[in-house]
């Protein structure tokens, strides 16, 4: 017998409700109800699991033609120790190169780099300071921050060696510092759908509570990560039903989907019907998660635009040259290009 999806018809100019007023967090302007920001990660959290060493260069040539299609958000690279991650060993010298010669782009573009503590933006402030000076500001470029978190005891113990209270803590200085310094911040709640030692029924009460600490502290935004792709449609309306009861406002919210079971773009419709307009994605599906076996890369940007595209929302990338660089990206790194729309589109260029 087949069965239909019981999802309500999609209405993209359709007013959404809001979070109650007495709580509420947004810090920029609210995005009109058919535009959606995809927050591009396949520099940072796509390429950090590669085993294969990947030249600067690639990096550096990965980035500039992302920022010629039209994406407004480009995670950059990580200031962590490179025993930790070896594949962001090189990023404070791609952080110097977009601060001394920014790409090529038609719009606005905020370059993000992961720090894991405030040494890691002490570092990233060096380089900022060291390669702006005497410099005329370029109002084409922002440098943004991001900061991480987990949903779950279990996987913050492996991740960060230390509790989610612990996490929060040892980031409130980092947080800080940053406004201090006029960057922004983005933060992430890693596993909010699933996690890989406590299984998939993780608390939508502690999301939110995770999720609101961040935005307290001064986080401008949070990105709420189905980090082992467990998510499901029912799930994840429940999480979103939890966060606008915790006061939290769609506009201080991004959903982050890995692609593991095939869900990402069901759970990225949820999400729109839901209000949400901003979204992560990783050019190629790139990625995947150390701490998460089996868990394969993010959705990928391509397949997210078409879909967006497809329900007439509006995303300003270009799907070809998207679609281009998810097959040429694939190539160079010798692996599978993950992207269903990608590789449809470029075989027809």
């Amino acid at each position: 017998m087949l069965l239909r999806p019981r999802l309500r018809p999609f209405t993209p100019l359709r007013a959404l409700p809001q979070a109650p007023a007495s709580r509420r967090y947004a810090t920029e302007p609210r995005l009109t109800s058919d535009h959606v920001r995809i927050v591009e990660v396949g520099p940072r959290d796509g390429l950090q699991n590669e085993k294969k060493t990947i030249p600067m260069e690639t990096k550096l040539e990965l980035i500039r033609k992302l920022a010629r299609t039209g994406v407004t958000t480009i995670e950059a690279g990580s200031f962590v120790p490179a025993k930790w991650v070896p594949q962001m060993a090189s990023t404070a010298e791609i952080c110097e190169q977009l601060l001394q010669s920014p790409p090529e782009s038609q719009t606005a573009i905020a370059y993000n780099y992961l720090v894991p503590n405030v040494k890691g933006l002490e570092n990233l402030i060096k380089v900022m300071e060291a390669n702006t000076s005497g410099i005329p500001s370029k109002s084409t470029t922002s440098t943004e921050v991001s900061i991480f978190t987990a949903a779950t005891e279990a996987f913050s113990k492996t991740n960060t060696n230390c509790t989610i209270d612990e996490s929060l803590e040892r980031f409130r200085p980092v947080v800080s510092l940053a406004k201090n310094k006029n960057i922004r911040v983005r933060g992430y709640v890693s596993v909010a759908l699933g996690c890989p030692y406590e299984g998939p029924d993780v608390s939508p009460t502690k999301v939110a509570d995770v999720t609101a600490s961040l935005l307290e502290m001064g986080a401008d935004e949070v990105s709420v990560a189905d980090t082992t792709g467990m998510g499901t449609a029912p799930r994840t309306a429940e999480l979103l039903r939890t966060l606008k009861a915790a006061g939290i406002a769609n506009n201080d919210l991004a959903l982050h989907f890995h692609d593991t079971y095939g869900q990402a773009l069901v759970n990225t419709i949820v999400g729109l019907e839901n209000g949400i307009r901003i979204f992560d994605s990783s050019v190629g599906g790139l990625g995947g998660c150390p701490y998460s076996k089996g868990a394969t890369g993010n959705v990928s940007t391509e397949d997210l635009i078409h879909t967006l595209h497809g329900l007439g929302m509006h995303t300003g990338i270009n799907l070809e040259e998207m679609s281009k660089i998810g097959s040429w990206i694939s190539e160079e790194l010798g692996r599978f290009n993950e992207s269903r729309a990608g590789k449809a589109t470029f075989a027809r260029l």
